[in-house]
């Protein structure tokens, strides 16, 4: 397994597109259900492969990431080579921007001497995706890169 298995929910999110996935093997609902009674480890292993395949759709669409912490935003827009990173960094640690006071805090005075802007690129390895992943892995969410482009157009790096 490249990825992880997805969760409960997720599969059962995903339930219609599963059995697609199935269908494209060949395995009706009553073979299904023989397979998980008879052959839990092959169960299992159908399991991991549409994990996989699923982790690895998303993932290839993904444009920008986000992952927050008490005084840091880490903002990523994921290209095709590279991906650029914004990291919008508060000084004051008496501030905590994963609150929603932090957050409006921030808001309203982005452009003070508490608040520092660092920019830089990172080509990817050979797997792009597993490189996003462990992005996600380590807290970082997919975005439609809203907070990204806000920050860009203040930078001046569009």
């Amino acid at each position: 397994m490249k990825y992880i298995r997805l969760t409960k929910e997720q599969l059962d999110e995903l339930h219609p597109e599963f059995i697609n996935f199935l269908a494209t093997q060949s395995i009706t609902g009553e073979e299904w259900a023989k397979i998980k009674a008879e052959q839990p480890e092959v169960a299992e292993q159908e399991l991991d492969i549409f994990s996989d395949l699923i982790w690895e759709g998303v993932l290839t669409k993904a444009g920008y990431l986000e992952n927050i912490s008490p005084q840091q935003l880490f903002l990523f827009k994921l290209g095709e080579i590279d991906m650029q990173l914004i990291v919008v960094k508060v000084t004051d640690t008496s501030k905590d921007i994963t609150t929603s006071a932090g957050y409006k805090w921030l808001q309203e005075n982005f452009a003070s001497d508490e608040v520092e802007f660092l920019q830089a690129s990172k080509d990817y390895s050979e797997d792009r995706n597993a490189d996003i992943f462990d992005l996600i892995q380590q807290g970082a969410v997919i975005t439609k890169g809203e907070l990204y482009r806000f920050f860009e157009n203040i930078l001046g790096t569009t």
